[in-house]
Order: C-alpha cells, then structure tokens, then sequence
C-alpha cells in the first residue's frame, strides 16, 4: 500500500509492551514488522517475513545468546541486521530487511524507513519524567482509516453523546483553541450530570472526576495527542498514539501517566483508569465502525473547527 502520511514520526510501542526476549508484531502501512528487546534493553526490528519459505518471524522466538529472532518453520536465525547465522558463522550480507527504530527512553520510533519531515515530538519524553507511568490502556486495531480514527479524537462535540454513560457529561465547552503548524491546542470544560451513590459505587473513576473537570488537550500532529487534566487524586496526562496499519486499520492505545496525591491511591484507581479509558477506546471504534458511507455534514455544531483544522493538515501533508 501507499505509505500514509510519510515522513510522520510513528510511536509504534512502548517498551512494556514487548517482554524480553518475546517477539513482537507490529503493522504499519501495510508491512508486519517482528520486534524483540534482548536482557540488555536493545530493541530490534525485522519485517516479520522470513526470506525463505515466508513464514511470520514473530511466531517464532528468540535465541538470547545470539539475540536472534528464530523462524518458526525451519528455525533460521536472523539478527537485528537481518544477516543469517548459520552452522556457527554470520552472514555478510542481510536477507531480512531491519526497520530503522529511534528509542528514547521506554518510546520507540519510527519513519518506516521515510525521509523525516517532522520531528519527534519530546513530549512523551518530558511527561514520562514528571509522572509516574500508570499504564497502558485502549490497545486497539480500529476498523477505520486514519483521518477518522484522528478526527474524532479532535471532535469536542461527541463527549456527552458517545461517552455520556461512561463519564456522565451533559455539557461540554471549548473555551480556547491555539494552533501552530502541525502542533493545536485546546482547552475546554465538561460538566458531569449530579450522579447517584449507586453510579458512583458503580463507576469509581466518577469519584476523582470533579463537577467541572478543566482539561487540555495537546495535539502534535499526526504523531501523538495528549489529554491532561487535574482530579480529587492528582493531575493526569494521557497520552493517545495512534499509527496507519493498513488504509482502513488504525492502530491506536493510550499510555497513562499521573501524579497521585498520595501513594495509597494508585493501586486504588490504577485499573478503574485503565478500564475506564478501555471503555472510551471502544466507544470510539463502535462510532468509527459503525459509520454510514461519508457524506457532506448538513449540520455545523459549535467546536468543528478543531476537526477541519486537522482534516487540513492531513489533506495538506
């Protein structure tokens, strides 16, 4: 397939995500990658084809002594190079093509072996030193393209409609939006419904959510956005990823990151967050994938200009 949006930095995982010593698969515009991080942290990237008889690397498995990704099929060894050993000596030249990755810290990139035409943002970066890492969350393959699985992250109208159960937001307001380039920001302000004890005790995550919760999103397009916000327990920042699998696969998962006012209340809300942003993640594929066929809005709503400033972007890279 075409290469969606090359030269777009891709956060294509994090390193809890890989294990050690496991392989990994990863998809990205079109191409299955095999990934495996070795005892000493080093991460490695293979197209997932085995040169030989084609068999998927990723189901095979890893030889720590040589940090070599074993093919499943006639376990053929191939290292990070995609050089082959074999009978003790190591291959000149590569049969497997390697992707070229960029980690920094627990993050690793990619251009998909395209010329660069943004940077990597050091955001993540700069969170992941400041907070405390929660977890991840909202690991999904979104049965849609990548435009829609972005606008509707851009979409400050959908709150009290597609999460209105979850959260209990009646209203929803924009109250500021900045852009420049590639990189947009907005703030607004959502107010929850006056829930029961019931809800409360049925959804606890409702507990740190204030009346009016005042949150920012910052977006750096096409890269990562990231939600930040301030509860009863601390402020969090959430930060969505999202990359183009195939023209109309998405992939998308959130990594979590707050700073809790006391140490006790981690391991209370850590998973009551994880499942909560789980929820809003298939809340958002049911929307996308459940779509009719795109036709020309007849209604404007008030916020839309978030979306059509992303939608330029992306017709405009």
């Amino acid at each position: 397939m075409t290469h969606i949006l090359p030269g777009a930095p891709w956060l294509i995982a994090h390193r809890s995500m890989l294990g050690v010593n496991q392989p990994h698969k990863v998809t990205l515009n079109g191409q299955d990658y095999a990934l495996w991080q070795n005892d000493r942290g080093e991460i490695f990237a293979l197209n997932n084809v085995c040169p030989h008889m084609q068999a998927p690397l990723s189901n095979g498995w890893i030889c720590k002594e040589r940090d070599t990704i074993t093919c499943p099929f006639h376990a053929l060894e191939f290292d990070g190079e995609g050089k082959l050993h074999r009978e003790g000596k190591r291959d000149t030249q590569p049969f497997a093509q390697p992707l070229k990755l960029t980690v920094i810290g627990d993050c690793i990139w990619t251009y998909d072996d395209c010329k660069p035409r943004t940077g990597i943002p050091d955001i993540v970066k700069q969170i992941a030193s400041e907070y405390d890492f929660v977890g991840i969350a909202g690991d999904k393959t979104i049965q849609g393209d990548f435009l829609s699985t972005w606008l509707i992250n851009s979409d400050f109208n959908h709150q009290n409609g597609t999460h209105r159960q979850l959260f209990q937001i009646v209203q929803n307001h924009m109250t500021e939006f900045v852009k420049d380039g590639y990189w947009y920001k907005v703030k607004q302000e959502s107010t929850r419904a006056n829930n029961s004890v019931r809800e409360l005790l049925s959804n606890p995550v409702l507990f740190a959510i204030p009346k009016i919760l005042k949150s920012t999103v910052e977006y750096f397009f096409p890269s990562v956005l990231i939600l930040y916000a301030e509860t009863g327990s601390g402020p969090f920042a959430q930060v969505v990823v999202q990359y183009p699998q195939q023209q109309n696969q998405t992939k998308i998962y959130e990594l979590i990151f707050a700073k809790f006012k006391s140490a006790w209340i981690k391991p209370l809300l850590r998973q009551s967050m994880l499942k909560a942003i789980d929820v809003v993640v298939e809340q958002d594929s049911t929307a996308i994938e459940t779509r009719y066929p795109y036709q020309p809005a007849k209604i404007r709503l008030p916020n839309e200009e978030v979306m059509m400033y992303a939608e330029k972007l992306y017709r405009e890279w």
